[in-house]
This record gives structure tokens, sequence and C-alpha cells, in this order.
């Protein structure tokens, strides 16, 4: 048991401790930024007593995205920039079709 206690400590220090560079900080940070949209959309949703998604969700998935695929580029992770890369795409479009409703609403009054 204490060999078994022994090596899980010793792989948490290599995982959390002996690896720990700027680019894990980048990587807690986008990630903090991702699951903040989240909590951004669980909010509003619960203030409206039905579920919404409110513009701040879209951002927060852009800035988290964006950090995270630069993140995985750095490890050369394809299944995590291909994930976050694709996932930019949705971000970004939802963000240009928000744009674009907002320029008519402003047009029509």
């Amino acid at each position: 048991m204490t060999d078994l206690f022994s090596s899980f400590m010793q792989w948490l220090h290599e995982v959390f401790v002996a690896q720990w560079d700027g680019w894990v900080i980048l990587g807690f940070v986008a990630q903090a930024c991702f699951t903040m949209r989240f909590v951004v959309q669980w909010l509003a949703s619960e203030r409206a007593k039905r579920s919404v998604m409110p513009v701040a969700f879209w951002f927060f998935s852009l800035i988290g995205g964006a950090l995270l695929f630069i993140y995985a580029i750095q490890r050369k992770d394809p299944v995590f920039i291909a994930g976050q890369g694709l996932g930019l795409l949705v971000y970004i479009r939802n963000l240009v079709l928000i744009a674009n409703e907002r320029k008519a609403q402003a047009a029509g009054k």
C-alpha cells in the first residue's frame, strides 16, 4: 500500500509540478475561460427561467477555444488541435450571425 501511495505521489509531482511552465499556465487560463461560458449560460438561463445562450457564451468560447488551440499546437496534440480548431469556426460563425441580426434590427428601427 505504501508503494502505491508513493507511486501516486510521484505521478502527481510529475504531472502537476515537474512540467509546470508558462504553457501549463496558459492551458489553465484557457480552460478557465472555456469553463466560464457554461457558467454564463447557466446564470442567464436561471435568470430567464428558460434556456438562453447569451453573447458572452460565444465570446468566452472564442477566447477559451483560441487559447486552448494555441496550447494544443504547442503540445502537438492532433486530437485537441482538430477539436478546438473546428470549434473556433462555430464560435466565429455564431458571433457573425449575432452581429448581422443586430445590424438588421438596428436598420429596421
